[in-house]
């Protein structure tokens, strides 16, 4: 029998928020001055990608499928309210609130950023899909991981078994990576689109996972973990 994954540390979160939230922060500078290698690199990638997706329509029906359903914000948005739900019916009123609120943040951060930076999507004369608004971050990747990496989060604070746990985080990953190169094998973002999105992601999720613990602490509250392990 397996024994659970211990809790992740409050100061392993905080370090990872942290080099999440500066990494983003370079890329984002980079990105708002266009730093040539990187608008470089941005258009070899696109080409090369659109130019796959164009001679392979299969593989954007499947490309769209996961994009625009099974990994789509609001896909993810609906997961976290199930979530919240189930911590809510459970009685863990205070974490149910603390993940609800940490999807709203990372929903304003990204279309505040969307609206702040104003990149434009990649454009094609023979394109094979479209999005609306701005390019940097991506709204899926970004909110894929924040959604994921709760979920994680959750699993390991309820002391999930390690057989539940390690599945989790492979899905997590598959979907992470996937919704990611969808994104881009479409045509509707630049490859440091979805990676802005994924840093950004990581740092809400990180941040909020170091605050819910340090909260809790602070005020000598247990940290609420619903009934027993899962």
């Amino acid at each position: 029998m397996h024994s659970p994954p211990r809790p992740l540390r409050t100061r392993a979160l905080l370090t990872a928020g942290l080099v999440c939230v500066s990494l983003s922060a370079v890329l984002l500078v980079l990105v708002a001055v266009r730093w040539s290698p990187l608008m470089s690199l941005d258009t070899t990638v696109a080409q090369e990608l659109h130019r796959r997706a164009v001679s392979g329509p299969g593989l954007v029906r499947v490309s769209r499928v996961l994009s625009d359903r099974v990994w789509d914000p609001w896909a993810m948005r609906a997961l976290t309210a199930v979530v919240v739900a189930v911590l809510w019916w459970r009685g863990s009123r205070l974490l149910a609130g603390w993940v609800a609120a940490t999807s709203l943040l990372a929903t304003l951060v990204q279309q505040g950023l969307k609206a702040a930076v104003g990149r434009e999507r990649p454009r094609w004369p023979d394109p094979v899909a479209s999005a609306q608004y701005a390019a940097f971050p991506s709204g899926h990747v970004m909110t894929a991981v924040v959604t994921c990496g709760l979920l994680l989060w959750l699993l390991r604070l309820h002391g999930a078994r390690s057989l539940l746990w390690w599945g989790s985080l492979v899905l997590a990953v598959i979907s992470v990576s996937g919704v990611s190169l969808t994104r881009v094998h479409l045509g509707v973002h630049w490859l440091s689109d979805v990676l802005g999105g994924a840093l950004l992601g990581g740092a809400v999720a990180a941040f909020s996972a170091a605050g819910y613990t340090r909260y809790t602490r602070r005020s000598r509250r247990p940290a609420e973990d619903g009934s027993g392990p899962l």
